[in-house]
This record gives structure tokens, sequence and C-alpha cells, in this order.
């Protein structure tokens, strides 16, 4: 059996202190004979004496609800029977260590939305998806080469002369693959941003 504060109890539900007081005031906590929140039952009490056609405004606030700028990502009602790493045995849960992990994670999150934000990190798989748009075209390009330059090729014998031409139409053709990277990457930025 489960038991926290009312203050606990509001982090628990990821909701405000207020909103516990008035729940309180409404009788919908279940207290033990020192005061505290008796969780299991409170959750199922709550659940219970729940308005079912006000679902879709929870839903909404907690969709809404923001915690240090990175809440939206954890979800406050997550079932907690899986362990989490480090974790005690199953039913042995230690509030304090539970929330450390909790914070810890949350300014993961934190650290990687401020680098998303200052343009230091991107997302993988525009990345990847840039860089075979580019593979695919610096190999059209090469292998379309050989058709532009066969004709004019044919008609050169000395080798230096070939060998001047077919640098030079090389050379134009990774300027140009050069160029659509570059446009690439810069279309991929400005969606990301």
């Amino acid at each position: 059996m489960q038991t926290a504060s009312k203050s606990e109890f509001a982090a628990l539900m990821g909701c405000s202190k207020a909103y516990v007081s008035k729940l309180a005031k409404q009788g919908r906590l279940v207290l033990d004979e020192s005061g505290k929140v008796l969780v299991d039952e409170t959750r199922a009490l709550l659940e219970a004496s729940a308005d079912p056609s006000k679902a879709g405004v929870a839903e909404r606030h907690q969709r809404d609800r923001v915690e240090k700028g990175v809440g939206a990502h954890v979800a406050p009602n997550a079932p907690a029977d899986t362990a989490p790493p480090g974790a005690k045995p199953s039913g042995q849960y230690d509030y304090q260590s539970s929330r450390a992990q909790r914070e810890h994670y949350l300014a993961q999150l934190a650290e990687s939305e401020a680098r998303k934000a200052a343009g230091s990190l991107v997302e993988r798989q525009a990345v990847e998806e840039t860089a075979f748009a580019a593979g695919r075209a610096l190999r059209d390009l090469v292998l379309g080469l050989p058709k532009q330059v066969a004709p004019e090729l044919a008609a050169i014998t000395d080798p230096w002369e070939l060998e001047r031409v077919l640098t030079t139409h090389l050379r134009r053709v990774l300027e140009d693959a050069s160029r659509l990277s570059a446009a690439d990457l810069e279309r991929v930025l400005q969606t990301l941003s």
C-alpha cells in the first residue's frame, strides 16, 4: 500500500498542489489515519468518479501540459510495472531515487532540445535522407558523363589532350554535385527550423 503526502501525490499525478487540495475538498482523496494519501485507492476513486464527458478535455490538458520545457515527452501516469535500470526489486520503489532518475532524464531531454534549437543537433533521419539523395545525384551525374563526352573524346588522339578534356568534364560534374548537395542541405535545414 503506497502512501504519499499531498505534494508528493501531486508530483506523481503530474498536477498542481492546488488541484490536489481541490480534490481533498471534494472528498475525492483516500487518506490513511495520518492524513497521507493512499495512492492506488485514490487513483481508483478518481477514475471511478471522473466525468466521462470530460475525458477529451483531460487528454488535451495532459498533452498541452509542459513541465520544465520538456514535460510533454514524459507521461506522469506511465505504468510503473517495468523496472527502470538500477531500480529496486518489484514493488520496492524509492521515491527519491525515482524522482532523481526522472529529473536526470528530463535534464537530458532539455539538453537535447536546447542543442536542436542552437542547430548543433539534427534529426538522424533527415541527414540520412539528404545523404542518400546527394549520393544518388552524384551517381547519376557521373554515370551520365560518358554519354555526354563520348563523341568529343572519340575524335581526340593525343593522350594529354584526352586527359585534359576528361578532367575538365569530371570537374564540372563534381561541381554540379557539390551545388546540388548544398541546396539539399539548405532545404533540410529550413524544414527542421
